[in-house]
């Protein structure tokens, strides 16, 4: 009789053990961007952002036309592409490996989070002026300086992943004066060209999966015993 007037039992309230795969998740996140010093990175990408309004709005190199103008844009650019390179590198060596399967998808979205930061705060400087060919020369040129900047911490390790944005830019500094004919020089083509939007977009897919798959060079990257 009492077995059959015994009520149902209470449904259980998540317990400690059920809510902790989240927060530990959460935490591993936050620890591993503040690793990568991405709180140093995004003031340093507002601050780019700032410094490209302030070049806008009051029309710095003007004098120079529109190639002056648009090396400042660029040049400002690839400091924001150099700066989410650097980010990629790690102090912690191998003791970084007990993050496990997670290591490479936490690469791949610190590097994917400070790219849209870095687009977003261009694109709120760039509201101050007249930005040199619009807004989508803008994500053309920062996706694919930053997809240099990601295959250079690959290669030279993540302390020096701003090397090859800043020789991109030396290169795109003799184009600006010439007539490229190359895509791979994008920056000195305008924005409606299919190429150099192709070129920037394979570079930038390339560093993206470099860096999640190897990781920069030393520093928890492929330089660890495996």
């Amino acid at each position: 009789m009492t077995a059959g007037t015994r009520s149902a039992p209470r449904e259980a309230a998540p317990s400690a053990q059920t809510r902790r795969p989240t927060g530990a998740g959460l935490r591993l996140v936050r620890l591993h961007m503040v690793s990568r010093r991405a709180p140093v990175a995004l003031g340093l990408l507002t601050a780019f952002g700032a410094l490209l309004g302030t070049a806008l709005h009051y029309h710095w190199s003007i004098a120079g036309g529109l190639a002056a103008r648009m090396l400042v844009t660029l040049t400002i650019e690839t400091g924001a592409a150099a700066v989410i390179a650097v980010t990629t590198h790690g102090p912690f060596g191998e003791p970084e490996r007990a993050t496990g399967r997670w290591l490479p998808w936490l690469r791949l979205g610190n590097a994917l989070a400070l790219t849209a930061a870095a687009f977003g705060a261009l694109a709120a400087g760039a509201a101050a002026g007249v930005l040199p060919y619009g807004t989508w020369a803008l994500l053309r040129n920062l996706a694919g300086t930053t997809g240099i900047g990601l295959l250079s911490a690959v290669v030279l390790g993540g302390a020096f992943g701003w090397v090859a944005p800043m020789a991109y830019l030396l290169v795109t500094e003799v184009a600006l004066g010439g007539h490229p004919t190359t895509p791979w020089v994008w920056a000195a083509h305008p924005p409606h060209d299919r190429g150099a939007a192709l070129c920037a977009s394979v570079v930038f897919v390339a560093g993206a999966v470099a860096i999640t798959v190897l990781g920069a060079r030393g520093g928890g990257g492929r330089t660890d015993p495996r």
